[in-house]
């Protein structure tokens, strides 16, 4: 397994439509290590392709709940429900951070590293992530739909 470059805000790649992925091969599988081991490393919750400059639609997201390390291939949100507002960062846009509203149930489809579509019901934190994760599939960066932005500490 290898740390990845994080891509930074400015870089096209995260403005561009990720390109849907269908089959899962040993090379994907091991840029989802790749991704997997980048996101621990840089203290993530969630990573897109895209971050690591590979235009093509796969996040990992670890919130450190029972689900574990979780691997999204060609993930489609099926279903949403309510709204909260809270505050996010992100590995591509470092020390900024900002208040965004998203659903707070979500159920995503995808395809695993063997191929098998699977169902997943997300709250909390996991639908949060999820969400922002697809976004980056689309091109859109949380600071695109924040309601508002500050630096520093999320705390503040």
């Amino acid at each position: 397994m290898a740390v990845l470059e994080i891509v930074k805000a400015g870089n096209p790649v995260l403005k561009q439509k990720a390109e849907p992925i269908g089959k899962v091969d040993s090379r994907l599988r091991k840029l989802l290590n790749d991704m997997a081991e980048t996101m621990y490393s840089a203290d993530g919750v969630g990573l897109a392709a895209p971050q690591v400059a590979k235009s093509i639609r796969c996040v990992v997201i670890d919130v450190g709940d029972d689900n574990g390390l979780l691997e999204l291939i060609d993930p489609v949100i099926t279903e949403r429900e309510g709204s909260e507002i809270d505050s996010e960062g992100c590995l591509s846009v470092p020390n900024v951070f900002g208040d965004v509203e998203r659903s707070a149930k979500v159920v995503v489809e995808y395809t695993n590293r063997w191929n098998k579509r699977k169902r997943l019901a997300a709250g909390g934190l996991l639908a949060r992530c999820i969400q922002h994760e697809l976004d980056h599939l689309e091109g859109t960066l949380f600071i695109d739909v924040a309601k508002s932005l500050r630096n520093g500490d999320k705390k503040q």
